[in-house]
């Protein structure tokens, strides 16, 4: 009988999904926590929602422009380094073959057993390169369309994730009617968000979800609570 073929599941959307968390805990977290603490000051939805959308529309470019940065900055960190290896391995091959040597090693093969290898990689200096950046340095080529994607995802999860704690805002002329419904509607939202997060990376759902729920209630629970003693 033919063998099945044996298919790897591998999760392969990491930096989709961490731009999504970034954007979208914090989206679901600051206007949250902006919103208790004005309605601790103020009984007017109207301006808790314009201060809201205000902090929603600089909170997603700050958010975006620095996903952005971070992406461009490991593409020019990458480029970087490998120009530093193939200068190193055309001027200093045998100091670099020792370093293979070391590294293989390290994972529990003998010299013997190392030195075909360092010889077949002397013949191939791109491999070399590549090998010594993954191994030695521990660097992947980023996609050089990283950084558009990280800042679009992260913005744009920031603006979803803003808009929930805002929405009861919206529907209510008063901001005390309103905190109410947006305390609920938040704090299942981060929950969700939380379980699914923890499904995604690995961690208990569970545990990712109250640990969301709680970090995003005691922001606005502070927030609300700093605002009605200085009022």
């Amino acid at each position: 009988m033919p063998a099945t073929p044996h298919v790897e599941q591998h999760f392969t959307a990491g930096a989709i999904v961490r731009d999504t968390v970034i954007g979208m805990s914090d989206g679901l977290t600051v206007p949250f926590a902006l919103a208790a603490g004005l309605t601790g000051a103020v009984d007017a939805a109207p301006l808790i929602v314009t201060a809201g959308l205000a902090e929603i529309a600089a909170g997603s470019i700050a958010m975006g422009l620095g996903g952005y940065l971070a992406g461009r900055t490991d593409v020019e960190h990458y480029a970087n380094e490998r120009a530093r290896e193939e200068v190193e391995i055309a001027e200093k091959p045998d100091v670099e073959a020792a370093e293979v040597l070391e590294l293989l090693q390290g994972y529990g093969l003998t010299a013997e057993e190392s030195r075909p290898v360092v010889e077949g990689l002397r013949k191939r200096p791109e491999a070399w390169r590549d090998f010594m950046l993954r191994f030695e340095l521990g660097l992947e080529q980023p996609d050089p369309a990283r950084a558009r994607t990280s800042a679009l995802v992260i913005a744009t999860a920031y603006v979803v994730g803003g808009m929930i704690p805002l929405a009861p805002y919206m529907l209510s002329a008063s901001a005390g009617r309103a905190l109410p419904w947006s305390v609920a509607v938040t704090l299942t939202a981060l929950a969700v968000f939380g379980w699914v997060k923890g499904r995604f990376t690995g961690a208990p759902p569970a545990r990712s979800a109250l640990g969301t729920t709680l970090i995003g209630g005691l922001a606005a629970a502070a927030a609300f609570a700093i605002a009605r003693l200085i009022s």
